[in-house]
């Protein structure tokens, strides 16, 4: 970051650029609009900035300027709305961001097959826009990663472009805390983390974010800010392992660990109820806890709970597995080779669309491998979408609820308990169903052909 900073001209700087967002004259730029990018941007819409959507697929601007909505928990209505303000335009074009004082960076960052941080879009994408940014621009990273990214790798890859950090490039870390699918929490109804790279980075974040969500959370700096997130998800991450691994050990016992689980719940205070199920899944959860064993490393230190839990969730894919195959054995007769199984539910939580590291991925995997003919049925999806770590899969047709015969299957395994799907019509046509979900159990059904997974 610069040194030497003419303290005046960049309170000047500042001002100006606090005036047009308390005006509403600033622009924001949304890069990535996709579960993160797109909710922002109508919520940016809502308190009444000019938004620029910028997205490397094209199929997104265009639908979007049409006022079509490609997730599907967020109606075209909203779309609509959005497109019709007279205040949101959407393109391919990085060098749009020319046109904004603010610019969103909502995009992946997944991790290699080595578990390893792959931060090859965050940037790229700050290397595109480098040159375009004009002076006095804030830069707002919300994708989550590891403390230290906003420092040593987004702001490198911005001041290869002519702007300098601290001197007329203002940068910040403010992670999105999207829930997909869930009403109750929506990027409106959320407070947000805000953490600067310098005091000036933090004041222009904040009065950014004050209009457009319920309440700022300040932190001493990006840092704090990254490490937040990751807490967040670690903490999901280490109770759902902890209930998974009690579900293992009940199950053995012959205890039901969803009652246990729902008694344990009435505990007013030192309880907080977590849900086992088929392996995690998602765009924070499977990955951001090895974001933080990655950095950590460097520091030369081992953070076991945290990879624990991970090889506990990690191996829940194929545990359901061998359930269904036990299950088979023992009421068929048969085993997973050319045994037909219905996998209901392939998005990797109820109710949305999204497969981004789904345990059903794994357990389609698994099972095809050991012989089994996969029906994929979830009425979020047509089509199995582009899957990098599983391209075998990728393309495969997803049979709609009418078309497939359940009499004629050997088992159906409830992976992902969309509310779409009608358990008591399963429970009267199929001969047997594997739940992961207690889905069967929660909608009254109590029947010896179903087995908890």
């Amino acid at each position: 970051m610069a040194t030497e900073i003419d303290s005046a001209a960049l309170d000047r700087m500042i001002g100006r650029t606090i005036g047009r967002i308390q005006s509403r004259e600033a622009t924001a730029a949304v890069i990535g609009l996709g579960y993160v990018g797109l909710p922002l941007a109508i919520a940016l819409i809502e308190a009444g900035y000019p938004v620029i959507g910028i997205d490397t697929d094209p199929e997104k601007p265009r639908q979007l300027s049409e006022g079509r909505s490609y997730l599907r928990h967020i109606p075209d209505a909203a779309i609509a709305g959005m497109a019709g303000s007279g205040r949101f335009r959407a393109t391919v074009e990085a060098a749009a961001v020319a046109d904004a004082d603010v610019v969103v960076l909502c995009v992946p960052t997944p991790l290699t097959r080595q578990r390893e941080p792959d931060l090859s879009f965050v940037r790229g994408t700050a290397e595109a826009i480098a040159p375009h940014l004009r002076p006095g621009a804030l830069v707002v990273l919300e994708s989550t990663t590891y403390p230290g990214t906003t420092e040593e790798v987004l702001i490198p890859a911005l001041e290869t472009g002519p702007r300098r950090a601290g001197r007329d490039l203002f940068v910040a870390f403010a992670p999105e805390r999207e829930d997909p699918g869930v009403t109750d929490h929506t990027t409106s109804r959320i407070p947000k983390v805000v953490g600067g790279v310098d005091d000036a980075s933090r004041r222009l974040a904040m009065a950014f974010y004050e209009p457009v969500v319920p309440g700022l959370v300040p932190v001493a700096d990006a840092r704090t800010a990254e490490a937040v997130k990751l807490t967040e998800n670690i903490f999901r991450a280490v109770n759902i392992a902890l209930v998974n691994e009690l579900k293992v050990v009940f199950d053995a016992m012959g205890i039901d660990v969803w009652e246990v689980i729902e008694a344990a719940k009435t505990k007013p205070f030192g309880y907080m109820p977590f849900y086992p199920g088929p392996g995690l899944g998602g765009h924070c959860i499977p990955i951001d806890p090895f974001y933080l064993t990655w950095k950590a490393r460097e520091y030369d230190l081992a953070t076991r709970f945290i990879e624990l839990a991970g090889e506990v969730n990690t191996a829940m894919p194929g545990r359901v597995v061998e359930v269904l195959a036990r299950a088979l054995d023992t009421r068929q007769g048969r085993g997973l080779r050319d045994a037909r199984i219905v996998l209901l539910g392939v998005g990797y939580k109820k109710n949305v669309g999204d497969t981004r590291e789904s345990p059903a991925l794994k357990i389609a995997e698994l099972l095809i491998g050991r012989g089994a003919r996969v029906t994929f049925v979830d009425p979020h999806l047509e089509r199995m979408p582009t899957l990098r770590h599983f391209p075998d899969l990728t393309g495969l047709a997803v049979t709609p609820w009418r078309e497939v015969p359940f009499e004629e299957v050997a088992a159906v395994l409830i992976v992902t308990d969309h509310d779409d799907f009608d358990y008591a019509e399963l429970a009267r046509r199929a001969r047997l169903v594997v739940d992961t979900r207690n889905a069967m159990a929660r909608h009254g059904i109590d029947t010896s052909d179903v087995i908890k997974a």
